[in-house]
């Protein structure tokens, strides 16, 4: 999947199981009188999967079709200049919406931003929860990177800085949360409480607490993609935590070769879920690098499981390569459906956790000085 990197963003994506006849639908509209080479792209996601359609706009006019399962997450990018849907994504032009079974309309006088949809309930739906909750995870990273923008260069150097405006997006980002699972509270028949508890979720919930939540909502909505999908974020939070053993499974490495958790027995391992496009894990693997290097003779291992998909093998390769992983790396390739990140629970990365010769889980998500302070703890030092 194409990411939009940003300073504070970290896109959220679901995953899951569904068996579902397909239905078709029609998205189409006018946004003002834009002709070639103004493109419009169509991104949507159908159980698990990316699709992607292009129109060139004739007076403005776009007509897309597809199939979908259900309602399915979508956004359009409008590129004004055909320069390219990365610039055209990166510029802000997109609008985020749903797909349904039958005719999505929309009309704009001149873009994205002030478009408008025309009898389309699922859109009135979804507009409704984003003003409930506040507006969409985007529209919070935006406002802290206006933030980022409008500093000066000695603000950007200064930690305290930085570290207000860190804090301060994370506060956002837990009020959102508890406006998201009250509006499950309030609204257990909507489509969109399994969307919010699925954001508002990190992934160390407590069970004993989300559970009842989850149950809460009506089971035709919790039979969907998504709500299948946090059904199994359950069912894996429930074996896997510290204290637990980290379940077994196996995965072919970048040669096609077999490998399975259990090859690592008898030693200390870090099982490290990251990808070649989050920049979180790049900047943490040369602490990994350092740590591997420190303690790999004492029996200190680390697997990499990789969530880019099959037209990011290139950049995984590259990406093992140029940043020194000479660790053990496996993936499917599927991004966020690689089975062994379902099987984990896996919704954000970087993802670690810490397992001892035993096969028992011992911490999770140790990164830069901690996860130094754990080996050496463990090791007695270099």
């Amino acid at each position: 999947m194409n990411k939009t990197t940003t300073l504070f963003l970290a896109a959220l994506l679901m995953t899951g199981c569904a068996d579902k006849q397909e239905q078709s639908f029609t998205l189409k509209g006018n946004i003002g009188n834009w002709n070639d080479p103004a493109t419009l792209y169509l991104s949507y996601w159908n159980e698990g999967s990316e699709y992607l359609d292009t129109i060139r706009l004739q007076d403005g006019k776009f007509a897309f079709t597809g199939a979908i399962s259900e309602p399915a997450p979508a956004r359009l990018i409008l590129d004004y200049a055909g320069e390219g849907m990365g610039r055209a994504a990166q510029a802000g032009h997109i609008l985020y919406l749903y797909l349904e079974n039958g005719t999505v309309k929309l009309k704009s006088p001149d873009s994205l931003h002030n478009s408008q949809f025309i009898n389309s309930p699922i859109n009135d739906e979804y507009l409704a929860y984003l003003d409930y909750v506040g507006g969409q995870i985007q529209d919070l990273a935006a406002r802290m990177n206006q933030k980022v923008m409008r500093a000066t260069p000695e603000q950007l150097n200064d930690t305290a800085f930085m570290g207000q405006l860190n804090r301060e997006y994370r506060q956002m980002l837990e009020e959102r949360a508890l406006k998201q699972q009250q509006y499950v509270r309030e609204h257990p028949d909507s489509y969109f409480s399994i969307v919010a508890l699925s954001e508002s979720v990190s992934s160390d919930f407590e069970v004993e607490e989300i559970e009842p939540l989850f149950l809460s909502i009506d089971e035709e909505h919790r039979s969907t993609f998504p709500g299948k999908a946090f059904a199994q974020r359950i069912e894996a939070a429930k074996m896997i935590g510290i204290g637990k053993r980290a379940p077994d499974f196996t995965q072919n490495d970048p040669e096609g070769n077999p490998v399975s958790l259990s090859d690592f027995q008898g030693k200390y391992l870090l099982l490290d879920f990251w990808a070649s496009w989050c920049g979180p894990c790049r900047q943490e693997n040369p602490n990994l690098v350092k740590a591997y290097a420190a303690y790999r003779e004492k029996g200190f291992e680390i697997l990499g499981v990789s969530l880019d998909n099959k037209d990011g093998r290139d950049a995984w390769l590259n990406a093992i390569k140029k940043d020194g992983l000479t660790w053990t790396q496996v993936s499917d390739l599927n991004s966020w459906n690689n089975e062994v990140a379902l099987l984990y629970g896996v919704r954000a990365v970087p993802q670690s956790y810490l397992i001892d010769p035993e096969g028992i889980i011992i911490a999770e998500n140790l990164r830069g000085e901690a996860l130094e302070e754990k080996l050496a703890e463990i090791f007695g030092g270099k």
